[in-house]
């Protein structure tokens, strides 16, 4: 054995190769978090973006259900907010929680619910990006999950905030996606019932 050997080892550089779990979904350890979709905060946004992020969403959310996976949802002062929007609302499994901290995990009842779940991989959609989605996204790796926020799934009243929101999930540890890629993850083949039941969605 050469004496330098262990020398060379330790001189050797970091692993830099991302965290598995940060890059590839797993569906027996994925969770689907909706944050704060609702009525009177949606009618301040952009209509053309609004439309798109409200379809991503729905496609997310179906997919969710028909794969199994845990659904929580949030809302935030629904009494100033309104309640969850009625495309979305009518598909959850279980009624949203309500809140008044912006980012979900500083909420005990739907930290609670996220925990008992025992899934360790959360998709973050909803508003806003820069404020409760960042927040939420950004406490969820503290917390040691891999959180995945789909750009098109995710809206802030501006442009340059939805910029801001999503440079500073990628920056908190996030993972900055898109709602085709963690579908066709999710489902990992095609042919199955479930790709014949969900692709349709995505057309």
């Amino acid at each position: 054995m050469d004496p330098h050997d262990e020398h060379d080892h330790d001189d050797a550089p970091p692993d830099t190769r991302p965290d598995p779990r940060t890059i590839a979904l797993d569906r027996a350890d994925t969770l689907l978090l909706v944050v704060d979709i609702q009525e009177r905060l949606a009618s301040a946004m952009e209509p053309g973006a609004l439309a798109g992020v409200l379809k991503n969403a729905e496609v997310l959310l179906k997919a969710a259900v028909r794969l199994g996976l845990p659904v929580v949802a949030s809302e935030q002062y629904p009494r100033g907010l309104g309640p969850t929007v009625p495309r979305l609302r009518e598909l959850l499994p279980e009624a949203p929680l309500e809140k008044v901290e912006f980012s979900v995990g500083n909420n005990k009842a739907l930290a609670r619910a996220v925990l008992q779940t025992g899934r360790r991989q959360v998709i973050v959609v909803g508003m806003e990006a820069h404020v409760c989605v960042f927040q939420t996204a950004r406490d969820l790796v503290r917390g040691g999950f891999a959180a995945f926020v789909p750009q098109d799934a995710v809206l802030s009243r501006t442009p340059a905030n939805l910029s801001v929101g999503l440079s500073l999930c990628a920056k908190a540890g996030a993972t900055v996606t898109g709602t085709e890629t963690v579908l066709f993850d999710l489902l990992g083949v095609a042919g199955t019932p479930e790709f014949k039941d969900l692709s349709p969605l995505i057309r």
